[in-house]
């Protein structure tokens, strides 16, 4: 039992050490973080106040690109899925289009067994969000994203984020 907990922690800090080097090779990505949540000095709490915002620079309208949110959660969130508002804004500061509710199934809804990849009890998820998004001018456009699900505190998610990337050629021209 204890080898195995000292190997699944070798993993864990093994994929934590190649993960910046991992990404540095992506030539689609545009922008991608990530916000940690802590409500009152908790951590894992995402309040319904707390709306993390995320900002990144488009530089080529032409391109479609494909917008995904990140999530990170413990196994003892208490809910299958999570529902989260989001609100696009272009560099003019107006809204990009109404804000968009999206629904992201964390685990099984009949079994419980969790989605996405996940060491110990942490999992993470990516949800693609806008797929084939064409952004209609150069500068900064901004992403604010907010729990949507009927409880002031939510318990056990640990982060949330946003990931830009460019839509490869052969998937551009379809």
């Amino acid at each position: 039992m204890m080898h195995r907990m000292l190997n699944n922690w070798r993993r864990a800090a093994l994929l934590l050490l190649l993960a910046p080097a991992l990404a540095a090779c992506d030539p689609n990505r545009v922008y991608e973080d990530n916000a940690d949540l802590k409500a009152n000095g908790q951590p894992y709490l995402w309040s319904v106040q707390d709306k993390p915002a995320f900002e990144f620079e488009i530089t080529d309208p032409a391109q479609l690109y494909n917008v995904y949110f990140n999530v990170r959660n413990a196994m003892g969130y208490g809910y299958y899925n999570l529902y989260m508002k989001a609100t696009l804004t272009g560099p003019d500061g107006k809204p990009v289009g109404a804000p968009r509710l999206h629904q992201m199934i964390l685990m099984d809804p009949k079994t419980g067994e969790p989605r996405g990849n996940g060491t110990g009890d942490i999992y993470d998820h990516q949800f693609l969000a806008m797929p084939r998004q064409r952004f209609a001018q150069a500068g900064k456009y901004r992403v604010v994203l907010e729990q949507y699900m009927r409880q002031d505190v939510l318990p056990g998610i640990m982060s949330v984020g946003v990931r830009v990337e460019k839509v490869a050629a052969e998937g551009a021209a379809k």
